[in-house]
């Protein structure tokens, strides 16, 4: 059994969580920078949390310059178990409206300028993202967000695209009708990838704010709106984290679907053949399996 600790990364709109007892926000070091922001943490309902706004509470960081892997690495320097993503996003499906909220369980990734793995020439690990994100992790999103009178979608495909600008028409045109994606934002990658190479379950929670640029009555994207939706959203949210934290375990046991077991059979390079200095700074992310592959040899 190990001890629950939330991790929540909040996105546009979401730069605080109110309520934590004993919170403090603290600055974390790691050897792939500075993360977006110091982090937050506390405890709500017994449940310890780490809160790091993703794009800085001022909203320094655009989608192609968010420091990932330091958030990620940062976030596992302090225990977290479960991470809990939350973003804004386009819809591309009628029904999935601004305002409401899709429980993502797919991903296509279309960015092409950040660092997508912690792993690399030195040390090289192949991890499965054929299921993303965590089911059970997933279905206690899905249920909160229920309980807080969200209208919420059980699953959906999430494009990733780079930005910072939005979809073209015949961009949006192809990832609805031919990809069949479902919504569209340019931060849950490669998030997703680097939560699975830490061995953190993660779930994806996509704020719909708006309908991209495929939909006949609306046009192309109104930030405006988007800021007044983003609002509401972030209201929600924050109920939701709060419903969330009252559902989890003080404790669990490995989730059941491989999310934290991970790097169990991934890691390629021969031991005497790692490069100590990529190995030195895997120490958070991936210390269970370096240790454990280093006394078996």
């Amino acid at each position: 059994m190990k001890e629950t600790v939330i991790g929540v990364i909040g996105g546009s709109g979401i730069y605080e969580i109110e309520d934590l007892k004993n919170s403090i926000w603290q600055q974390v070091d790691t050897p792939w920078g500075t993360p977006s922001d110091e982090i937050l943490t506390g405890s709500l309902y017994n449940i310890k949390m780490a809160f790091i706004p993703r794009h800085g509470r001022a909203h320094v960081h655009s989608p192609s310059t968010v420091p990932y892997r330091a958030n990620i690495d940062a976030l596992k320097r302090l225990g977290v178990t479960d991470i809990i993503s939350i973003s804004a996003c386009g819809s591309f499906r009628q029904h999935l409206e601004p305002g409401h909220f899709v429980i993502v369980d797919q991903f296509i990734d279309r960015t092409v300028a950040r660092e997508s793995s912690f792993f690399g020439s030195g040390c090289v690990a192949h991890v499965s993202v054929a299921q993303p994100t965590c089911p059970r992790l997933s279905k206690i999103c899905l249920d909160s967000a229920n309980a807080q009178g969200i209208t919420v979608h059980s699953r959906g495909t999430y494009l990733a695209m780079e930005g910072p600008q939005f979809s073209t028409l015949a961009e949006s045109r192809l990832y609805r009708d031919v990809w069949g994606c479902d919504v569209i934002g340019m931060t849950n990658m490669p998030e997703a990838k680097l939560a699975r190479e830490a061995e953190i379950c993660y779930a994806s929670v996509a704020m719909i704010t708006d309908f991209d640029s495929w939909h006949p009555d609306y046009g192309e994207v109104d930030v405006t709106e988007i800021i007044k939706t983003l609002k509401v959203n972030s209201a929600h949210a924050k109920g939701m984290i709060a419903r969330i934290s009252e559902a989890m375990p003080t404790k669990r046991d490995n989730c059941g679907h491989a999310c934290d077991t991970a790097l169990e059979h991934a890691l390629m390079t021969a031991p005497e053949a790692r490069d100590p200095i990529l190995v030195s700074k895997l120490d958070a992310v991936a210390g269970r399996v370096l240790w454990q592959t280093t006394t078996e040899h």
